[in-house]
């Protein structure tokens, strides 16, 4: 099957979804963009017939087989809702919407119609997060997990920089990414509290550009999460995790296992005395490394949105709720906005961990 597709947005992420699109043999066929210049060039490149204005306007005149939604956040639950009414499957970015009550509403959306809803948290896809996820049980209980999503010395500027358009600052754009990236290390989780710290220091908006959020999951472990635009330093690269276990170490950028030595010669060493255990070289910690290098020669490689781009089409296929669909969207929106509840009155936030289930079954992407 030929997936025929529209993209709401015409923007660099928008660009992102269409290369996805042709590598996996689909057809942009309408772009959706209330500016016609920007519009039109989108439409040039990706040889893409129809341009449209409103996502209402696309479905009153065009024919396609799902929407892909990259406008700005403010537009995410609006144009997911009128697809997902009209019975089209929608991928929409993150985050899925402005606050945890249009989230809900957008996957209600999905429940009511039946239709496949997908949330573009990407680095799911990434092939050194999956490694690391795969490896995850090799270090015992998880206790504790440390993770930046951060731009050092830059920012976005526009409507991400505008509270009412973006629905918030650094951790709406890119301190989210770091928070579900921990979640899917984990397992999928459900937060039990939220305690923040945030504020505005480096660009004048009103919106935050640095951040610090701790989460406590139901399985007992605890998340800390650094968030920023424009910082002067970060101790790893967006989405960069730590994974601290009873039996070891993990780590996502350089992406690594460290574990204990019990191979039965470092045992037998162990057993020595001490004159001749200090004559021999003992390791006590091996390292396993994944194969991959670091730094990485692009950071946000296409591969990972293509992967992406896969699942969603074969959800759309098997009529499967894609992991993550509508339901980790809203775990992580109800993160988000809890942060923002403690930053500004510096309590701990508990939160509510039941949700809506999903009518449709499961499909995890491999």
């Amino acid at each position: 099957m030929t997936f025929k597709v529209a993209i709401a947005g015409a923007g660099h992420i928008a660009e992102v979804h269409a290369r996805a699109v042709q590598a996996q043999g689909g057809q942009v066929v309408a772009v959706i963009e209330k500016f016609p210049e920007q519009a039109g060039k989108f439409a040039e490149k990706f040889s893409i017939a129809n341009q449209y204005t409103s996502v209402e306007e696309a479905l009153a005149r065009a024919k396609f087989d799902a929407l892909i939604i990259g406008t700005p956040n403010f537009l995410h639950a609006p144009q997911a809702i009128a697809a997902l009414n009209a019975g089209i499957p929608v991928l929409v970015e993150k985050p899925m919407a402005l606050n945890a009550i249009e989230a809900e509403q957008v996957l209600e959306a999905s429940l009511r119609a039946n239709t496949v809803l997908m949330v573009g948290h990407c680095w799911r896809f990434d092939e050194e997060a999956q490694w690391l996820k795969n490896r995850r049980n090799k270090l015992g209980r998880i206790i504790r997990t440390k993770g930046y999503g951060i731009h050092t010395h830059w920012g976005p500027g526009g409507w991400f920089t505008q509270k009412a358009l973006s629905g918030g600052g650094a951790i709406a754009d890119i301190g989210i990414h770091a928070i579900d990236t921990a979640r899917f290390l984990l397992g999928d989780p459900q937060a039990v509290s939220v305690f923040a710290r945030m504020g505005n220091y480096y660009q004048e908006s009103d919106v935050d550009d640095t951040g610090i959020i701790i989460v406590n999951w139901d399985n007992g472990t605890t998340s800390y999460v650094e968030s920023g635009w424009r910082q002067p330093y970060s101790d790893g690269p967006q989405a960069s995790t730590q994974l601290y276990g009873t039996r070891g170490f993990g780590q996502l950028f350089p992406t690594r296992l460290l574990l204990p030595n019990l191979s039965p010669e470092n045992n037998f060493i162990k057993l020595l005395p001490k004159r001749l255990r200090s004559k021999l070289k003992r390791k006590e910690v091996v390292e396993i490394k994944s194969g991959f290098k670091f730094p990485r020669k692009d950071h946000y490689p296409q591969s990972m949105y293509d992967r992406q781009m896969a699942h969603f089409f074969e959800c759309i296929q098997t009529n499967c709720t894609p992991s993550p669909g509508g339901a980790e969207g809203l775990v992580n929106m109800k993160i988000v906005d809890a942060a923002y509840q403690s930053a500004n009155t510096g309590q701990v936030v508990m939160l509510d961990s039941t949700l809506s289930l999903p009518s449709l079954p499961v499909i995890e992407f491999s």
